[in-house]
């Protein structure tokens, strides 16, 4: 009892609580979006905004491993007391972000194209889509960027600026959605051009925070100096930090492949199935995002301890987190046990997608128990900088677990489809334990609490 009470959960929560407060405003706006294309009259407007949502947000989250990359790196920046290194981090992630932007809006339309075509539903569907997609796109930039900042930010224990960044722009973003959808009646145009107006908002909100407080830094510690594009453009430098996103990017490529094609295989079972699917995959964003708050501040702390090759540190971090995880976990599937028929009813009117929801909430009630694991271990081996064993498991988890259930059940519609991402979860969170089972036994066998 007494280790446990000296386990460092005061600290821990000064970064999650930020976080998780943070993080779950992502997919509450998700939830708002729903709910406000949800009480339209038909399902294929909530059903042509998902896929657009969808096609888009592949991209978003698939760029994630630059703000996985970036906290990583930042705090073992920070860790280092190297202000030079966190400046350099920052600039050639935001450089890298507006790359990728601007070259996913130069091929806009092979690339709208080829993923509607993979999507299918109904011509509704595919129509609202396309009119989602072709707005939101020219949002990447800000929205690539966003991550970046939000990444270096948590990275040097900015959690509360992560927090009130996040909780701005979101806000922003929510009362556009209503100002466009049933103030101007714009439909799923609306629910697009907010996106779009509240990233670019966000982004300035973001630089803003940065550059005042490096200002503020610099002239009371004097560790904040300019740098050069020549330092952030260094060969040798890059080379190091394509290595590590590449093994991020190929990781979260094949989850986000997997999410992406729960998207598209409910679009082909039906307009009422899309829909239905959007309420529950924002459940399991809420489920993830509020995680994911104990996994972020994992990975500060860890990527702190091992910049600093404090052992005793990270132990102690892993242990930690580890207790709070389960409890966060348990917490989830017990509320939507409890009301998660209520919530689909607040979101969607159409009686049809409200049953069918309904029917398949089982999932979101077990999933948070398996699929915490996987979050936290994803934490705690960001912090390490061990993105080959994150790349493994998720390339495994994928194509030997979900791919392959999916086949074999797919005779069950969408319970099949819940079923294969249940195993995929499952396989994802066994294969992170076991690897960190056996690192854990090499790197901290003479470690004590």
């Amino acid at each position: 009892m007494k280790n446990f009470l000296n386990l460092p959960h005061k600290k821990l929560f000064a970064l999650a609580l930020p976080m998780i407060l943070s993080n779950i405003t992502v997919p509450l706006l998700g939830l708002v979006d729903t709910a406000v294309i949800g009480h339209l009259d038909h399902a294929y407007f909530l059903g042509g905004s998902t896929v657009g949502a969808m096609v888009i947000t592949f991209i978003v989250w698939l760029s994630g491993f630059l703000r996985m990359s970036t906290t990583g790196l930042a705090a073992r920046a920070y860790g280092q007391n190297s202000a030079k290194e966190g400046q350099l981090v920052l600039l050639r992630g935001v450089a890298v972000a507006f790359l990728i932007g601007v070259v996913l809006i130069v091929c806009q339309s092979p690339y709208i194209s080829a993923a509607l075509y993979f999507a299918g539903g109904s011509e509704e569907v595919q129509f609202y889509a396309r009119e989602y997609s072709e707005i939101r796109i020219y949002g990447l930039p800000a929205a690539i960027a966003n991550l970046v900042i939000l990444g270096w930010l948590l990275g040097n224990h900015r959690a509360k600026a992560v927090m009130w960044l996040l909780i701005i722009t979101n806000l922003t973003n929510l009362g556009l959605d209503l100002l466009f959808v049933w103030g101007f009646e714009w439909q799923v145009k609306g629910v697009a051009l907010a996106t779009l107006i509240a990233e670019y908002f966000g982004l300035a909100i973001g630089f803003a925070i940065i550059f005042f407080k490096g200002i503020k830094t610099r002239l009371k510690h004097e560790k904040w100096r300019v740098v050069s594009w020549v330092e952030v453009l260094n060969r040798q430098a890059l080379t190091g930090y394509f290595k590590l996103n590449r093994d991020i990017m190929i990781r979260t490529l094949a989850l986000q492949s997997c999410f992406m094609f729960i998207t598209f295989q409910g679009a082909r079972l039906g307009d009422n199935v899309v829909a239905a699917n959007a309420i529950l995959m924002n459940f399991l964003l809420l489920i993830s995002f509020g995680l994911d708050g104990i996994a972020n501040a994992a990975e500060v702390i860890v990527g702190n301890a091992s910049g600093a090759n404090q052992q005793q540190k990270l132990k102690k971090a892993v242990a930690v987190s580890t207790f709070w995880t389960l409890i966060f976990a348990i917490g989830y599937s017990i509320v939507f046990f409890a009301y998660g028929h209520d919530l689909i009813s607040i979101i969607s009117s159409v009686d049809s997608v409200v049953e069918l929801a309904s029917n398949y909430l089982i999932w979101i009630v077990a999933l948070p128990l398996v699929a915490c694991w996987s979050y936290l271990l994803d934490g705690i081996y960001i912090g390490l900088m061990r993105a080959k064993a994150m790349r493994n498991s998720m390339l495994i988890s994928a194509f030997f677990g979900f791919y392959p259930a999916w086949f074999l059940l797919q005779s069950y519609g969408n319970h099949g489809l819940w079923a294969a991402f249940f195993i995929f979860i499952v396989i994802r969170s066994v294969t992170l334990g076991w690897h960190f089972y056996n690192f854990n036994k090499q790197s901290y066998q003479n470690a004590s609490f």
